[in-house]
């Protein structure tokens, strides 16, 4: 599959957030009650000024294009948000639309972000793919365990850390 990567824009914001709900729609739809994504729905403007906010601000977030110019992928990594980081980097996250899961869309992303530092991430419990995908990336379970806020339906999730990749 061709594709291409580059960082966001400001004017990407609404493209991202749609895209970001419908990535959600397709990965979390059996997690998730309908009414999780109807509440993201509607917040989407929100979600769209939070995004245009933070790449004004200068975080960076990394886009994956099809050959239309259709957006299938986003990811974003920073500094660790946790009191007790393993790492200097988080991958805060990684989203790809369903149709183009295992053509390397993903990998091109984590590859873009992360390189082969040292990193961690937190995933959900019942998310053996994305769990599957981060384990090829020299990614293990990291002991620390929590629960989503509430607006995520308490869902369980786990911290995975990866050290530099070949060292």
């Amino acid at each position: 599959m061709d594709f291409t990567l580059r960082a966001a824009l400001v004017d990407d914001a609404e493209a991202m957030a749609v895209m970001h709900i419908q990535s959600w729609r397709e990965s979390y739809s059996s997690l998730l009650p309908q009414e999780f994504f109807i509440s993201q729905e509607k917040a989407l403007e929100d979600r769209i000024e939070r995004y245009r906010a933070s790449i004004a601000a200068g975080r960076v977030r990394m886009l994956a294009h099809d050959s239309d110019g259709g957006l299938v992928g986003l990811a974003a990594a920073g500094p660790g948000r946790d009191e007790d980081s393993p790492c200097e980097v988080e991958l805060f996250m990684l989203y790809t639309l369903a149709r183009v899961h295992g053509r390397g869309v993903g990998q091109a992303l984590v590859d873009t972000l992360l390189g082969d530092g040292p990193a961690y991430l937190w995933v959900l419990d019942s998310n053996p793919r994305a769990e599957s995908f981060y384990r090829r990336n020299g990614f293990v379970h990291g002991g620390k365990r929590k629960l989503c806020d509430p607006s995520w339906y308490s869902l369980p999730e786990h911290r995975m850390v990866r050290p530099a990749v070949g060292h």
